[in-house]
């Protein structure tokens, strides 16, 4: 047995849906909420604790909300993600009012995670077969000549589109099941047989990220240091510079620092990019549920 974490990655409010916390909006027939699934599943896929990545003045909300219930599951931890937190000689921007993106949300877990981890989206619904892969990775890694040896859930394209309108995601460039390369992909839409993004149409089997990473403690050091370079560049981009994790793992594959093992998954994704997403995705989960992929009242059994 080994410990492993699931780091959720929920400080980022999403202004794009409009008033509350999207990331605390009730899905499932019982008041679940998308986190509920994520962390039932990596519970079932053997992970023992999770570490939620919030802001401070949402902390007693969330407490309220999902924090206590999970509680009762299994170990919990929180960290702070703060646009002050910054390495030292740095301070924030003048006007900046957003954190520094996802990079710098696992960098905030350092104190707290010594053990390999996953990393997902809060808002984001991924399926079973993600975690289940990434953990069984995380616990019996390949070997690889790389300093660093990671994985991450490589999901077909076609299987996370919204029918709201495009989204953002990770393009991948797959070679023997390895990582070769990560393109940040925005407003990427629906097209006959295909996938249609800015720079031409893509297979709808055309692998993508989501940020479902399995990840080990020594990409901490490097994080924190890439974090000072990446402050040290932003000239002129203060307010919306982000460091973002697609970017500094596609940077570490690109310089030969890492291999990332792509673990295909053929799981829908659903999320609630947009407002009319949402029935969809209630529909969805009461569906699973219907199936009996899901007990009826999740936290009972």
């Amino acid at each position: 047995f080994m410990d492993t974490t699931l780091i959720i990655m929920a400080a980022g409010i999403g202004s794009r849906y409009g008033a509350g916390i999207k990331q605390l909006a009730k899905m499932g027939p019982n008041g679940e909420i998308i986190m509920d699934y994520s962390i039932r599943d990596a519970k079932e896929a053997g992970f023992n604790k999770v570490v939620f990545i919030i802001r401070k003045d949402i902390f007693e909300e969330f407490e309220e909300i999902i924090g206590n219930r999970i509680k009762d599951q299994i170990d919990v931890e929180y960290v702070f993600q703060e646009l002050d937190d910054l390495p030292e000689g740095f301070e924030v921007p003048e006007g900046r009012t957003k954190p520094w993106g996802t990079g710098q949300a696992i960098l905030a877990c350092k104190d707290v995670v010594n053990e390999p981890f996953a990393v997902i989206n809060a808002d984001d619904y991924y399926g079973k077969e993600g975690l289940k892969k990434i953990h069984e990775y995380l616990c019996a890694p390949d070997k690889t000549d790389k300093k660093f040896n990671f994985c991450m859930a490589g999901f077909e394209v076609g299987n996370t589109l919204s029918d709201n309108g495009t989204v953002t995601r990770g393009i991948c460039q797959v070679k023997d099941g390895i990582l070769t390369k990560i393109v940040e992909t925005k407003e990427i839409g629906k097209g006959d047989n295909c996938a249609v993004t800015p720079d031409g149409n893509v297979p709808l089997n055309q692998p993508v990220s989501m940020n479902m990473w399995g990840l080990t403690p020594d990409i901490f050091p490097e994080l924190e240091k890439r974090f000072v370079t990446f402050l040290g560049g932003i000239d002129g981009n203060e307010q919306k510079a982000e460091y973002l994790i697609p970017t500094i793992i596609g940077d570490m594959v690109e310089e030969g620092l890492a291999e990332v093992h792509v673990l295909p998954t053929s799981d829908k994704w659903f999320g609630v990019t947009y407002k009319e997403d949402k029935k969809m995705v209630t529909d969805a989960i009461q569906g699973m549920k219907d199936g009996g992929l899901y007990p009826k009242k999740l936290w009972e059994e």
